[in-house]
């Protein structure tokens, strides 16, 4: 990395917000992944901006992250930098109306339980989700019938040289698990949601409910990036990976749950060599038994 480089956002940036070979395994939920060149927390969008820049003109390679919870990096790391967007979570609610507006760096968690609260309805599935709104808004995020689509109108969004614009709902091309953030290269700065006149009560029963269901299903007491792939049409991926006979199938400390076939877990011990050879041999099986292609929901980054 370069150093001039390095010196020029130590400048502009707070005491420790910037780490040289910062190890990814602290800053994702599978735990695992080698150092990244350079590591940047980045408390504002202006501040961003300004590094975005730098990076344009001295042609540094960089990848943006939220919470780092859907994403598997290599044992060997990224050669380039990661920017940890930390801009500040506040809920910014239009008076008499059901539209709100968040920074890309709020938590799931935050926004629909902020919303409820608020007694706000339709953003309650998410609640559960381990992730920023960033991470949501540029994977369509969704779980229990409910997507960031169903309610999102429009986010503001950051290009490769530190433009600022904002694209509609139809303009982000929200699909299942995706968007056109990732082919245009974009980063998400902020999301503007539209929501319902709801009951404050029945939402926290709701958001209750779906937290019951999730730690009676899902195996949430093992590092992982949740769901593991993508739920192939017409099928449901954990159904086909059980019926493979690789419930409970492990590689080194990487495993196939065996409290839901759908999620590759880190029994404690695992490298991410260990988690891609099962997810690509879960692919394989499952392939060879029913013709199927999985194809992992989780981000693959420095393979």
């Amino acid at each position: 990395m370069d150093q001039t480089f390095i010196t020029e956002i130590r400048k502009i940036l707070p005491d420790g917000a910037v780490y040289v070979d910062e190890p990814l395994s602290r800053h994702t939920s599978f735990r695992t992944g080698g150092p990244a060149d350079l590591f940047v927390d980045v408390p504002d969008t202006g501040l961003l901006k300004k590094i975005i820049s730098l990076a344009f003109d001295a042609q540094i390679t960089y990848y943006i992250i939220g919470n780092g919870s859907n994403m598997l990096v290599a044992d060997d790391g990224y050669r380039g930098m990661i920017l940890r967007v930390k801009t500040q979570p506040d809920l910014i609610f239009e008076d008499g109306s059901n539209i709100v507006r968040v920074s890309a760096g709020c938590s799931l968690a935050k926004l629909a339980c902020g919303c409820a609260e608020r007694g706000l309805a339709g953003l309650e599935f998410a609640a559960g989700i381990p992730g920023s709104v960033g991470g949501a808004v540029v994977m369509n995020a969704g779980a229990y019938g409910g997507e960031i689509s169903d309610c999102i109108t429009s986010a503001g969004v950051m290009d490769s040289s530190g433009g600022e614009f904002r694209l509609s709902r139809d303009e982000l091309g929200l699909g299942y698990r995706t968007s056109v953030i990732p082919e245009r290269n974009l980063i998400v700065t902020d999301a503007v949601f539209e929501l319902k006149e709801g009951n404050r009560e029945e939402s926290s029963r709701i958001i209750s409910e779906l937290a019951l269901k999730r730690r009676e299903k899902q195996p949430l007491e093992y590092p992982s990036a949740g769901s593991t792939f993508k739920r192939p049409e017409g099928y449901f991926a954990g159904k086909l990976i059980e019926d493979s006979g690789l419930k409970g199938f492990s590689i080194g400390g990487a495993q196939v749950s065996g409290k839901h076939a759908g999620f590759v877990i880190n029994t404690g011990h695992a490298s991410s060599a260990d988690i891609i050879g099962l997810i690509r041999e879960v692919q394989k099986r499952v392939f060879e038994n029913f013709g199927v292609k999985l194809e992992p929901e989780v981000k693959m980054l420095g393979f």
